[in-house]
This record gives structure tokens, sequence and C-alpha cells, in this order.
């Protein structure tokens, strides 16, 4: 990202609105960059990622991450060997409240990503799920609430709040779901859409996203929440319940069977990892615009695709036949998800740019490249000394 961007925010907060042709070179401003921006959940998927272009820009950056999800590890080695000592982690959890409010007391931005992330986990343990999603993001509010200058807050929730919406009804094309709404077929899904909290897992990041929105209004605090759809893109380390665009394609590439949940009709719009980071600085830098706010964020109607369509991508950039196998549907599976984007595109003029086609194809690309992937069969967590990463632990070259 370079410099000419850098004046995006005054120093009152007050920004001009950024233009998606802007957004990859555009800048947070954190005063004289020597406060950190925290990223709970830092070492995964999106968390890795956004880092990544945080510290490309020369921003410090502190991951809080509790290093529990296979594959993060590889993660925070590519990020120390790219960047260095500009990089923090702390192994903590953002259910010990006395740790995140030592953490985040300095932040100039803080991406709240840290959750419990599986429907079907939720099923299992609904208290673990509900310690982590709901009260680990009431920690965080209450520890923003008792700065003085309390930092920016960008929450990452999901589209299950709005249930699996049995209430459309829809026509059974070939290959996928359309909604008989023309409105919703030509659109997606707005913000007008009741919530209607699903499994437990629904009702915890629920209560999360609406604690931020509740916070924002009654603290005034400059927070908001991104209801996202099926982000995708390399770092990923994708299973049946989270990441199955990567999990698809991991499993294709080690030659092992997908199997469909359903008939493999349902409808997602996918976005590219790279697209959603752009969206997160967008959201930040026109926070005047956003503060108080939840948006639904995905790829939109351009970036739809069935189960059965990913598939046919899949086997054209594999050049074979993937194996598949179908069994019943899943609790709380929608039919058909897509985000309508037009509230977040008026305030900030976001709009994905990575489209399914390409975006599967540097995926697979990612993928087929990354070392040991292919051969292990299957995906297992490096090990890593906990112990000798200690508070404020830095991870340098």
């Amino acid at each position: 990202m370079n410099k000419s961007a850098e004046s995006i925010c005054n120093g009152d907060g007050v920004g001009r609105r950024e233009t998606s042709s802007s957004l990859s070179s555009a800048k947070l401003r954190t005063g004289a960059r020597t406060l950190p921006i925290v990223i709970t959940g830092g070492a995964g998927f999106i968390g890795s990622n956004l880092a990544h272009r945080l510290l490309s820009d020369g921003h410090r950056v502190l991951l809080i991450d509790t290093l529990a999800r296979p594959g993060v590890e590889k993660n925070l080695e590519w990020l120390t060997k790219t960047h260095g000592s500009l990089l923090e982690i702390e192994v903590a959890d953002v259910r010990d409240f006395g740790s995140l409010r030592n953490l985040v007391r300095n932040a100039s931005h803080v991406f709240h990503f840290a959750a419990q992330v599986a429907v079907t986990s939720s099923l299992t343990n609904p208290l673990e799920d509900f310690d982590i999603n709901a009260r680990g993001t009431l920690n965080l509010l209450e520890t923003v609430r008792s700065l003085t200058n309390p930092p920016k807050l960008l929450l990452t929730s999901t589209n299950k709040v709005y249930g699996n919406l049995t209430q459309l009804e829809f026509i059974k094309e070939r290959t996928r779901y359309v909604p008989r709404d023309v409105s919703i077929a030509a659109a997606g899904i707005n913000e007008s859409r009741s919530l209607d909290f699903h499994s437990p897992y629904g009702c915890s990041k629920g209560a999360a996203d609406q604690y931020v929105l509740d916070y924002a209004r009654t603290y005034r605090l400059p927070a908001l929440v991104f209801r996202m759809s099926c982000i995708y893109g390399p770092h990923q380390y994708g299973n049946e319940d989270q990441g199955w665009v990567a999990h698809f394609l991991i499993r294709s590439l080690q030659g092992k069977p997908i199997t469909i949940y359903g008939d493999g009709l349902q409808v997602r719009d996918i976005l590219f990892v790279d697209d959603l980071i752009d969206a997160m600085l967008a959201a930040q830098q026109n926070i005047d615009a956003t503060a108080g706010q939840a948006f639904n964020i995905g790829g939109g109607p351009r970036n739809t695709v069935s189960l059965l369509e990913l598939l046919d991508l899949i086997n054209e950039v594999h050049g074979r036949d993937v194996t598949t196998k179908f069994e019943s549907w899943r609790a709380a599976d929608q039919r058909y998800y897509v985000a309508d984007n037009t509230k977040f595109q008026s305030a900030t003029g976001w709009q994905p740019r990575v489209d399914v086609r390409e975006g599967i194809r540097r995926l697979y690309q990612w993928l087929k490249n990354e070392s040991g992937l292919v051969q292990s069969k299957s995906l297992r967590s490096l090990p890593v000394d906990r112990a000798g990463l200690g508070p404020r632990a830095v991870l340098a070259k």
C-alpha cells in the first residue's frame, strides 16, 4: 500500500469516503503509528490475511489467539518469516477478562474475529459456544468502553443470525435454488430481514452481534458489525463445518471424496478474502458512516455458486472429476443465502472485485503449492512451544 492514501482520516477521525478503486492502497491512521492494531483470533484465516495487509503497510499488529485451530501455526510461521518484529502474538483467550483488558488498553483499532465457528460444535457443547462467542465479546466491549479513547471495533458476525430462511420460497432449477421473490433473487438478503436465531451458534453469535450494536448506541463506541457470507482464499485450512470452499479443494487435491449434505442445490455468495480485507479497511476509514450499524457482507448476486456448480469449477481447475457422496441435511442449513451489499456500498463505495472463477483458481493454486498438504492426506496442527510464548511475546525472524 502506498503513501498517497495516508491522509484518509484526519486527526479527529473524520475521513473522506474511499471508492473501491483506491481501497487496495488505503491505510489506517494510527497516530504516529506507535499504537498496535489488535486482532483477536488473529492467527486464523481471516486474521492472518488482515495482519499481512496491515504489517505490509508498516503497522504494528498484536494477534491474540489460543492457537487451538489446526493449521494456524503455519499462518504464524508465514507472518513471522515475512514481517519479523512488527508482529506480536499473545497466546490468550477472550474469556480471560484480565488478560484481554491488559492487551487491548493501548490499541488503536480492534478487529474481533475470535469465535467458536461451527454449528455442529455448538450443538455438542452450547455452554462453551456461548462463553467464547457471547461472553468473550462482552468482555471485549467492557474493556473498550472503559478506555478514555476507545479504539474502533469491528466484529465479524454471520448470516446465521437470519436463521435458516425457511419462510422463503424457491424455484428448483437444474443446479441451484432460485428465490421466488424477484427482488431477493436480484439483490440478495438485506439488513431489514428479521433476526431469527437457529442453533446455539446462531444464538451466541447473534447475542454478540446485538451487544456490539447496543454498546455503540448506548456508550457511543465506534463499533460496527459485519454479518458475513462465505469467505475463502489463501491460508484457509477448511473443514466440513467452516471454510467449506477450501475443504472441497483440499479433498480434491488429496484424492478423497467430498460429502454433500442435502441435495447440492443450496446457493451461497462467496467472497474472496482480499475483497473482505478491503471492506474492513473501508469500514474503519469511514467510521462516521459505519459506526453503530450492521452490514451484510458477501460476494453478492454476481458471485453466487451452488455446491454442485462449485464441484464443476473444481473439476475444471483440477483437470479430473472428484468423487462425491450425499448425506442428509444438517441442522440450520440454509438452502439459499446471498448478501445484499447495497447498504455498505452506499456508505463506503466498496464492492467485490474477484469473481468466483478467478478466486477458486487462486485458492486451488495456493493449496496445491502448500508444502506437505497434498502428501499428508490430512491436516494436523504443527507442534508449537506455547511455554515459550509468554506475555507480549514477540515472534521475530
